[in-house]
């Protein structure tokens, strides 16, 4: 194991990693990574645009599917057929940590993160479709996208919960997946067997704050690169509140797991900071890191582990203080990145099917 993902390991936090290549299964990439720490993945259809477009892996799939299949249709055979091969690259991993890792995401289509009853047939479509116990099916963190949660763990279903960027956002996520493990119990089913994780996205809030600190200038920019580590500490204490108390020891009596925070867009936008500074300032128990190709470069090579995430819960407090003081706001700055966030991925959705028509025409 690379000594370093060891550190973080025996700190508690999971290495997994953002990004998904038919490629990594071919050429061994997708082992040595696993052999050297990494303890899952996760996809989103930006990944799998940037995968198809620079790849001729798939042609041969594309070539030979029906005809008849619609451009989604055809997408979503090309993701599962990714997406089960890799839980079958992490099923040593899942089996060693007994289901507390391995797991790889799938998500479902942007058109139904507001629209809960379309989240949930999709989710059930996608979860049947891999056929694995380590798959986990990406729902956005929307109103909807809550009350779907709840359901797919009633029935069983693993979920990471998407595009989490406010903290009243995430604790409505938590309600739903504590709701669903309830009412799996009340059904007479076991829960020892559903996982989830809440995906908490870290550095575009910095990257929105930090445009509004330069335009008021002055002394407001000593305040730049703090307000997104300081929102995701705030989350982990929301977190450590409550999966604690009796309502949590009830269920965590019939084997629930905690459903983890999960540190999403953890690359460094600004070159000034430091390039894994969105790891090293949010390590500690029950956690897991999801890093794009280059963070999880950087943090092989000189990444430091020491248990910081709940280390400074009065300095992040007074950092979101000190950007109310500015007219900074945090809940009108998350509202427009979970707008901007799903337009970002419908639009990814929308070049990735017309490219997929277009590499189609070509190969067939």
């Amino acid at each position: 194991m690379n000594p370093r993902f060891r550190d973080l390991l025996a700190a508690g936090q999971s290495v997994w990693l953002d990004y998904i290549d038919r490629r990594m299964f071919a050429d061994g990439s997708l082992d040595r990574l696993i052999a050297e720490g990494l303890r899952g993945m996760t996809s989103n259809p930006t990944i799998f645009e940037k995968a198809l477009a620079e790849s001729s892996a798939y042609d041969a799939q594309v070539a030979g599917a029906p005809e008849e299949l619609a451009p989604g249709a055809l997408f979503e055979l090309l993701e599962t057929e990714d997406v089960r091969r890799a839980c079958d690259a992490f099923a040593g991993v899942y089996t060693a940590s007994r289901g507390d890792d391995g797991y790889v995401s799938i998500e479902v289509s942007p058109d139904v993160a507001n629209d809960a009853q379309g989240t949930i047939d999709e989710a059930r479509r996608l979860w049947a479709a891999v056929d694995r116990p380590n798959v986990m099916v990406k729902v956005p963190g929307t109103t909807e996208g809550a009350r779907a949660v709840r359901t797919l763990i009633r029935e069983g279903i693993n979920v990471n919960v998407t595009l989490l960027f406010a903290i009243a956002a995430h604790d409505r996520v938590i309600e739903a997946y504590l709701g669903g493990l309830e009412d799996r119990l009340a059904a007479g089913h076991p829960i020892d067997g559903v996982a989830s994780v809440a995906s908490f996205f870290v550095s575009r809030v910095d990257s929105e704050i930090d445009k509004r600190l330069d335009a008021i200038g002055g002394s407001a920019t000593e305040l730049k690169g703090q307000a997104a580590i300081a929102n995701a500490q705030l989350a982990y204490r929301l977190f450590a509140t409550r999966f604690a108390g009796p309502r949590w020891d009830a269920l965590a009596a019939r084997g629930a797991r905690v459903q983890r925070p999960l540190w999403a867009s953890t690359s460094t936008k600004n070159p000034a900071y430091r390039d894994v500074l969105y790891v090293e300032t949010l390590i500690g128990p029950h956690t897991v890191n999801t890093m794009p190709p280059a963070t999880l470069d950087a943090f092989r090579d000189h990444g430091e582990s020491a248990r910081t995430v709940d280390a400074g819960y009065a300095r992040a407090e007074a950092t979101i203080a000190a950007l109310a003081a500015q007219g900074i706001h945090l809940d009108e700055v998350t509202d427009k990145l979970l707008r901007e966030g799903l337009a970002s991925f419908q639009k990814s959705f929308d070049t990735l099917i017309a490219g997929l028509e277009r590499k189609r025409a070509q190969v067939v």
